[in-house]
C-alpha cells in the first residue's frame, strides 16, 4: 500500500509556514508499514491542486491532502477533490448543524461562511472533527477500473493529528490487507565527518544492499550532531527489533567511538544524565557562545538538578573580575583553563566547562576565525581542547556548543 501527501496552502510556497505536516504523516505511515514516496506542496488554486492529485493517484494508492478545507475563499480543497471525482458537492444539513453547535458550544455564533466546511463530494464520507470546525473527508475514487482513495484533513496539525490516527492509519491498512511496520532506530554521532563515518561503514553499507531490509542512511543535523538512521521493515514491531539490534551492534563496532546517543537523545541530555549518575554539578562559563549552552542545557526538563548556572563572560574585563582569568590573550589555553576553574568555584559546582574562542569574521589574539578552546575542570580531570571549526559565524557557534559538551562527555564517561 503506498500513500502519498498533498500540502494545500500558498503561506507553504512562500515560507510563511514550514511544512511540518506532510514530515509528521510520513513517519506515521512508515511506522504502520505503509509507503509513502512522494510528498507535494500546492498552492491555494483549484486547478493546480486537481493536477497534483491526478498526478500522484497515477502512482499512488492513496493521497492525503492536508489543508484548505478551512470556511474562507481560499479554501478549496473540497472543489479539487470533486473535480477529480467527477462529481458535485453536495451540503450535509445534519453538519451543518454539528458545526454551528460547536460554535455555540463557545458562547459564538456560526458565520455564514462555515457552511461550505459542510459540503461534501457526492459518494464521500466524512470524518468526524473533534477539535475544531473542518470535518475530514475519505474519497473513493476509481481510475482505470482501480479503486483509489483520498483523504482529506485540516492543516491544523493537532485536529489533523487526531484523524490520522482516528480514521486515516485503520481504512488504509483495512484497505491494505497486509499488515507490516517499518521501524528506524538512529545513532547520534558527533567527531567524525560524514564521508568519514560512510568509508568507515563501507563494508556494512555493502551487505546491507544485499538484503531488502534493514536500510542505512546518514543524517547531517547541524550542533544536534550526524545522524546514522537504521530502518527495518517487518511483519512484527518484535521482527523490526530484532533487525535493528543486530545491525547496531554491527555498526558500532566500527563507529562506536563516536556515538553519543540513539534515536531522541541529544548531546546536553547525555551530559546531565552522566552527570546525575555521577551526582555531580555543573557550570558553565561562555565567551564565543553567548550563553548558547546554557541555553541548550536549560531546554532538557529537570536540567536543573544539574546544571547550577552559568557565566556569560563576554568581555574580557568580565573574564578577569569575575573568574580570575589573568591578564594576557583571552583566547587562550590558559583563558579556557582559569574560566572553567573560576566558574567552578564561583558558582559552588562539581564540574566547570569553558568555551572561548574566535567567531570571526576577523582573527583575535592571533588565533584565526573557527578557533576554539574548551577548558573541563572537575573531580580527577583538568584538560583544555584546541579545535578548529568552520569559520562561518553561526555555524561556529553552534558546533562550539556539541563539541564542548562532547569533550567533557569523553572525561564523564571514562
Amino acid at each position: 500500500m503506498r500513500c502519498d501527501v498533498l500540502a494545500v496552502g500558498t503561506e507553504l510556497l512562500l515560507g510563511q509556514i514550514i511544512d511540518s505536516n506532510s514530515a509528521w504523516m510520513g513517519s506515521e505511515l512508515a511506522l504502520h508499514g505503509i509507503d509513502s514516496l512522494v510528498q507535494v506542496k500546492v498552492g491555494d488554486n483549484v486547478g493546480r491542486i486537481e493536477v497534483q492529485l491526478r498526478r500522484m493517484l497515477a502512482d499512488a494508492d492513496a493521497v492525503i491532502v492536508c489543508g484548505g478545507l478551512g470556511p474562507t475563499h481560499d479554501d478549496l480543497t473540497r472543489r479539487a477533490i470533486a473535480a477529480v471525482m467527477g462529481v458535485e458537492l453536495i451540503e450535509d444539513p445534519a453538519l451543518v448543524e454539528v458545526i454551528r453547535a460547536m460554535f455555540e458550544s463557545r458562547g459564538r455564533v456560526m458565520a455564514e461562511s462555515n457552511r461550505q466546511q459542510a459540503e461534501v463530494p457526492v459518494g464521500a464520507s466524512i470524518i468526524p472533527q473533534t477539535r475544531g470546525t473542518a470535518p475530514g473527508l475519505i474519497c473513493p475514487i476509481t481510475i482505470d477500473g482501480v479503486v483509489k482513495v483520498v483523504y482529506a484533513v485540516p492543516g491544523v496539525p493537532h485536529e489533523m493529528n487526531d484523524m490520522v490516527h482516528r480514521a486515516i492509519i485503520p481504512d488504509l491498512l483495512e484497505r491494505s490487507g497486509e499488515r507490516a511496520v517499518i521501524a528506524s532506530r538512529v545513532l547520534r554521532t558527533w567527531g567524525e565527518s560524514e564521508s568519514g563515518l560512510n568509508e568507515r561503514l563501507d563494508a556494512i553499507i555493502d551487505q546491507l544492499e544485499t538484503l531488502d531490509t534493514p536500510t542505512l542512511a546518514f543524517l547531517a543535523s547541524g550542533w544536534n550532531g550526524l545522524k546514522v538512521r537504521l530502518t527495518a521493515k517487518g511483519k512484527t514491531a518484535d521482527d523490526c527489533v530484532a533487525q535493528l539490534d543486530h545491525w547496531e551492534a554491527v555498526v558500532r563496532e566500527e563507529i562506536d567511538e563516536f556515538v553519543f546517543g540513539t534515536n531522541e537523545d541529544t548531546m546536553e541530555s547525555v551530559v546531565l544524565d552522566l552527570c546525575r549518575q555521577r551526582g555531580l554539578t555543573l557550570a558553565v562559563a561562555e565567551s564565543v557562545t553567548g550563553g548558547l549552552v546554557g541555553g541548550r542545557l536549560t531546554d532538557i526538563p529537570g536540567a536543573s538538578d544539574v546544571f547550577v548556572g552559568g557565566i556569560v563572560c563576554y568581555a574580557t574585563s568580565v573574564k578577569q573580575q569575575l573568574l580570575g582569568v589573568s591578564d594576557g590573550p583571552v583566547v587562550s589555553e590558559l583563558a579556557a583553563r582559569e574560566m572553567a576553574a573560576g566558574v567552578r568555584e564561583r558558582l559552588g559546582a562539581d564540574v566547570g566547562l569553558a568555551l572561548t574562542g574566535v567567531a570571526g569574521p576577523d582573527e583575535q589574539d592571533g588565533q584565526p576565525a573557527g578557533t576554539l578552546f574548551v577548558g573541563m575542570v572537575g573531580p580527577g580531570f583538568e584538560e583544555v581542547r584546541l579545535v578548529r571549526l568552520p569559520g562561518i559565524r553561526e555555524q561556529m557557534r553552534q558546533f562550539s556548543v556539541i563539541t564542548a559538551l562532547g569533550f567533557l562527555r569523553h572525561h564523564l564517561d571514562a
